[in-house]
């Protein structure tokens, strides 16, 4: 049962919290901090532009990185959750200690929640 909940209660915070912000933005009878006029509305969308900005230049290798390590380094949480659903497969199949193997039901919950959750929410949300 614990180990449906370490699965359960991750992949249910993001719809949680939306439900929480809802709830206070009905209560206070606000709807957040949206723009009043047309200057504020340009002024965020210039804040989220330079915010992506800054993100996508972190995220930025250095420019003499060899093509094969930014591949790796771009897959690299791929092929993680990849080795780790084919480790808890093994685990399955060899009948492993089952207290080895909950751990790796748990690893597998949240690489497949990583993957998928984030996605189907947003696409529920929509």
């Amino acid at each position: 049962m614990s180990s449906l909940l370490t699965i359960l209660i991750p992949s249910l915070i993001p719809a949680m919290s939306d439900a929480v912000r809802g709830l206070v933005a009905r209560i206070s009878g606000g709807a957040g901090a949206l723009p009043q006029n047309i200057d504020e509305r340009i002024k965020l969308m210039q804040a989220d532009v330079e915010k992506l900005k800054a993100l996508a230049q972190l995220d930025t290798p250095s420019e003499n990185i060899s093509p094969w390590v930014a591949d790796l380094r771009g897959s690299f949480r791929y092929l993680a959750v990849s080795a780790i659903i084919l480790a808890t497969l093994v685990g399955v199949f060899a009948e492993i200690d089952k207290a080895a193997l909950a751990v790796l039901l748990d690893l597998s919950g949240a690489s497949m929640s990583f993957i998928i959750g984030e996605r189907m929410y947003l696409r529920i949300k929509a």
